[in-house]
């Protein structure tokens, strides 16, 4: 009899898409982020993915400061692997982005494989009112934003990672990105297992057709072969859909605030854990199993949650 295949869900908890106007479940402070988290975790989550945000305005935030009671108090509390961002936010700095992850050293950090328009302004013709003028402004000036992530600025993340032992999750928006992850895992700054995650549906990227997800997966298995483990990530309405099909097609899966609001048509996810927990009940109805966090960590050759540097 064939083994069960093993699916890694990964919640990500909040991030700079969305802002605290376009929902009141968004996380916002660090307890409410870190309770987020540990939530997705209990419900099947092997990897909770970490943006933090400033608690004054809600504003998303590198500042180490505001990682450190998030981090607290995941590793007090649950066994999950913990992935930090390097991708920030598009308005800010490389090296801004990358102080967390220089800080901490995680088993797993976020990388994206290519610079490219990164367009949200579609948003201001959804959402109107902001608590925050830094809201709008953000979505307004995205019109114009190159999101930057330069062979240089690759290559500098890489090489910190490697130093800490951090491995990654790389952010693939489209199919030059995979091209680009080739080319660092041909010249060994890249080191496998790699962990994909397809991003499908956000403006600039790849669309989110179920043919652009085949394209994704024919190109990555052309390019990497065996050397890498497949996750899929659907921006908004295309979260749970595309998801299902990449988990019928050997993907892993990515659910969560960070990506989609949404649990249902015109219906807000309340929790992190709201969505683990639907695309799960679909994983066992298709009959795969959740990965446990060892399991995710043996998969993907982590260096254990007692070498990181929280």
């Amino acid at each position: 009899m064939a083994a069960i295949r093993k699916v890694i869900i990964t919640s990500a908890v909040t991030g700079a898409i969305h802002t605290p106007s376009m929902s009141p479940h968004l996380p916002v402070s660090a307890s409410e982020i870190a309770d987020a988290a540990i939530g997705a975790a209990e419900a099947g989550a092997a990897i909770v993915h970490m943006h933090a945000r400033d608690p004054k305005d809600g504003r998303p935030s590198q500042n180490p400061d505001h990682f450190a009671p998030i981090l607290e108090k995941l590793k007090s509390n649950t066994n999950a692997v913990i992935n930090i961002t390097t991708g920030g936010s598009p308005h800010m700095t490389v090296e801004e982005r990358m102080r967390p992850v220089a800080a901490f050293k995680p088993e797993l950090a976020s990388l994206n494989m290519g610079s490219m328009n990164f367009g949200l302004y579609p948003m201001l013709d959804r959402y109107r009112d902001f608590q925050h003028e830094w809201e709008r402004e953000a979505l307004e000036k995205s019109r114009d934003l190159v999101f930057k992530n330069t062979f240089q600025d690759i290559q500098t993340i890489l090489e910190i990672g490697n130093g800490n032992r951090t491995r990654f999750e790389f952010e693939c928006y489209d199919i030059s990105h995979l091209n680009n992850l080739a080319h660092f895992h041909g010249g060994g700054l890249a080191q496998g297992p790699l962990f994909v995650q397809s991003v499908f549906g956000l403006l600039g990227g790849i669309g989110a057709h179920p043919e652009d997800l085949m394209h994704m997966r024919r190109t990555a298995d052309r390019l990497l072969g065996d050397q890498y483990e497949w996750s899929i990530l659907g921006a908004g309405k295309n979260q749970i859909p595309l998801a299902t099909i990449g988990a019928a097609m050997g993907s892993h899966v990515r659910v969560g605030l960070e990506d989609s609001l949404w649990i249902a048509p015109g219906q807000l996810a309340k929790t992190n854990a709201e969505q683990v927990t639907r695309i799960r009940t679909i994983l066992e109805a298709l009959n795969f199993e959740i990965a446990t966090p060892d399991e995710a960590r043996e998969m993907l050759q982590l260096k254990g949650r007692d070498n990181v540097g929280f």
